[in-house]
């Protein structure tokens, strides 16, 4: 098992900027990457970034490329998001997922098995 806690996560005003983290705990041996997803209300889960736990590879989708950068520590087992020039439809929960297998489908909920409790991000006009 992988346990999850997100943080970070706030109000904000369009074109400022967050950092979100995710500290893993438990069988974090065994993860193959972590990633960032994010959800408003009425829509389905959204990829938002993911990195390799080991050589780094990042991957973003075209919405938040450019703006967010994606980071780990391996000592602290904790990944990182950077939000910059957010933007009002950035506004969602953001969700830390976590991996344990290799999968190039990266931007598929279902191809992730553990996954944290969620955190507000709120981007006011």
């Amino acid at each position: 098992q992988v346990q999850l806690v997100e943080s970070g996560g706030g109000l904000v005003q369009a074109g400022g900027s967050l950092r979100l983290s995710c500290a893993a705990s438990g069988r974090t041996f065994s993860m193959d990457a972590m990633g960032w997803f994010r959800q408003a209300p009425g829509n389905e889960r959204e990829f938002v970034a993911a990195i390799s736990w080991g050589d780094g590879s990042s991957y973003y989708p075209d919405s938040v490329k450019g703006r967010f950068t994606i980071s780990r520590d391996n000592a602290k087992n904790t990944a990182y998001l950077q939000m910059n020039s957010l933007k009002p439809e950035d506004t969602a929960v953001y969700y830390c997922a976590a991996r344990t297998y290799y999968s190039v489908r990266y931007y598929l909920p279902l191809e992730w098995n553990y996954w944290g409790q969620g955190t507000q991000v709120t981007v006011s006009p």
